[in-house]
């Protein structure tokens, strides 16, 4: 049975920091394209940061610089390095498989991400 954990979000004021954990169980994660959504309050569901199962990774732009994804196979968790948040960053994060799976798959409960002075 698939298991997602998401953890370590929180409220930061603007240029603050966060690490987001993502620990995974129930799929073969070390061959797996990994990836960490966000849920903007009232939008659409979008992908902010992918990771190959060889550790290549991909940015949307408005996150290139200032986030970083990693993965740990050995521990099934990937990790999501926030610096220098912005007030737009305000959402609930997810992670799952890459390519995106439809709304009906499973996604974990995500952890809130709140951006305010």
């Amino acid at each position: 049975q698939v298991q997602l954990v998401e953890s370590g979000g929180g409220l930061v004021q603007p240029g603050g920091s966060l690490r987001l954990s993502c620990a995974a169980s129930g799929i073969i994660f070390r061959f797996l394209t990994m990836g960490w959504y966000r849920q903007p309050p009232g939008k659409q569901r979008e992908l902010v940061a992918r990771i190959t199962s060889t550790d290549s990774t991909n940015y949307a732009d408005s996150v290139k610089g200032r986030f970083t994804i990693s993965r740990d196979s050995a521990k099934n968790t990937v990790y999501l390095q926030m610096n220098r948040l912005k007030p737009e960053d305000t959402a609930v994060y997810y992670c799952n498989s890459f390519p995106t799976p439809p709304p009906e798959a499973y996604w974990g409960q995500g952890t809130q991400v709140v951006v305010s002075s």
